[in-house]
């Protein structure tokens, strides 16, 4: 087995857009999903069982926790949509990447110019198209969901601080002093919301795709028995990072929603607990 390459390989195209083998992988977790609701929409119950009991008891756990962070039932309602979904979504694609079959099966074609096997399927967090545009959606919910609740004047503030400046000039030199310091802080603020899409793909991406490194070598080593324990470690691999995913996201969103005096506690409470 060789070491898969960075970038998905395509596996074929519709016009110009390519269709990738990591692609692939992400639809099926949404095929999976959209059967899932199905099933549980088409025999709903008040007195829940089987798949139901299952759903609603990942659904209250994930609301308990989200409430842990935001601090009132609200919020953990307004987000736990966003939070439950990529945390789901990203656990689902990581433990997919583990089928048998995923990496190995795949069609001969032309690949950098050789001759190789490409993979029907590859894990779509091993792909930072992927990665990115997950973060991308995360870190501009959180701006949407703080214009909802602050307003856009409130929410901008935060990150060019005019109205600050403004009241200071009644307060002295000293206040101005602050003022633009805290201007100034806004402006590295904005600079800090693309760290934020750059940290959370690069994070899940980097994890995954090494772990898919690391099977492949090991396979290349001994297929029989040598691999299972990295399997594992994998599986714990993707609880992880879909939860750090998942808690970074909720820290964002409940930073975004929070006013402005109320936000160093929130990011001293999600240093501690992350």
């Amino acid at each position: 087995m060789t070491v898969p390459p960075a970038a998905a390989e395509a596996i074929a195209s519709i016009g110009s857009f390519p269709i990738t083998n990591a692609l692939i992988n992400a639809w099926i977790a949404v095929l999976f999903f959209i059967i899932v609701t199905f099933l549980l929409t088409r025999k709903y119950s008040d007195r829940p069982k089987g798949l139901q009991n299952i759903a609603e008891f990942i659904v209250e756990f994930l609301l308990s926790e989200t409430e842990k962070v935001t601090g009132d039932k609200t919020r953990a309602r307004q987000f736990i949509p966003i939070v439950g979904t990529i945390f789901l979504f990203i656990l689902f694609s990581n433990w997919l990447g583990l089928i048998p079959g995923t990496g190995s099966i795949g069609i001969w074609g032309e690949l950098h110019g050789k001759i190789e096997l490409i993979p029907l399927l590859r894990p779509a967090a091993s792909d930072l198209n992927f990665t990115l545009a997950i973060a991308l959606f995360a870190v501009i919910s959180s701006h949407l969901f703080g214009i909802t609740r602050l307003g856009i004047v409130n929410h901008l503030s935060k990150f060019f601080n005019f109205r600050g400046i403004f009241h200071s000039l009644k307060k002295g030199p000293i206040a101005i002093l602050v003022a633009i310091i805290e201007f100034g802080v806004g402006l590295l603020e904005i600079i800090s919301e693309f760290a934020k899409v750059l940290s959370l793909s690069l994070r899940l991406f980097g994890n995954i795709f090494a772990g898919e490194v690391l099977i492949t070598v090991m396979l290349s080593l001994c297929s029989l028995f040598l691999p299972i324990p990295f399997m594992f470690l994998e599986l714990l691999v993707g609880i992880i990072q879909a939860t750090v995913f998942a808690m970074l996201t909720l820290a964002y969103l409940t930073v975004a929603t929070s006013a402005h005096e109320e936000e160093e506690v929130v990011e001293t409470l999600e240093e501690a607990k992350i």
